[in-house]
């Protein structure tokens, strides 16, 4: 429960809204790839089971799976590219982190949230793997037209993607940057704000790292 203030999602109040009911609207991707899916289920009933938790029938989710429901998520599943349309009756515990993540990705989006949580959702996987759900999140988003929060630690993404960049230090918003002077920002100057306003440089290794490796 927060300290304090209120949490408003689309002008509603969901401060104290129950989970169950929150995650009809919010999407949201884990750092861990193992934590988005039910290991012990098949990819098939974990596409049902994010499919159902955003139906408003009371009893929804004791509802079946149709034979349209299941090309449906064929569809879908194909999309990745991951051959995981033909493994739908497979456990997802036997999937890569990568295919775990990519098929989070589907699953909290399988019915468009309000809201799309993004928790360095790629930090886990490797540069190639990463840079693959990195580009299916960023088609899907802009498909879907859906709002994303994107917490990353490359400073480069942070500037890349989205409309607005905020960078934070101890609990404190130090930057929040959007339109015209977001356009013209580069990493750089990014780093040169941010000493600005905590009065010390950057020196989170990730993200430094996640520098140095870009410019290599």
């Amino acid at each position: 429960m927060p300290d304090e203030g209120r949490v408003l999602l689309d002008g509603r109040d969901i401060t104290f809204l129950p989970e169950y009911k929150r995650s009809r609207q919010i999407g949201r991707l884990f750092q861990d790839p193992m934590r988005g899916t039910a290991p012990h289920m098949t990819i098939e009933e974990n596409m049902a089971l994010a499919y159902l938790r955003t139906a408003k029938a009371q009893h929804a989710v004791f509802s079946r799976i149709s034979a349209a429901d299941r090309r449906l998520f064929r569809e879908q599943l194909a999309r990745l590219g991951m051959g995981l349309e033909d493994r739908m009756s497979q456990p997802v515990g036997l999937l890569s982190g990568g295919q775990r993540q990519a098929l989070t990705l589907l699953m909290a989006t399988l019915v468009t949230p309000k809201l799309l949580l993004l928790d360095e959702h790629t930090a886990a996987l490797d540069p190639a793997t990463a840079e693959k759900v990195l580009s299916l999140t960023r088609q899907i988003v802009a498909e879907r037209s859906i709002t994303c929060l994107m917490i990353t630690h490359n400073l480069h993404s942070a500037l890349e993607l989205g409309s607005r960049t905020l960078m934070m230090s101890d609990g404190r918003i130090l930057l929040d940057i959007a339109g015209e002077e977001r356009k013209g920002m580069t990493v750089e100057t990014l780093l040169e704000k941010f000493r600005a306003g905590a009065g010390k440089a950057l020196d989170n290794d990730r993200i430094l790292f996640s520098e140095a490796g870009r410019a290599n």
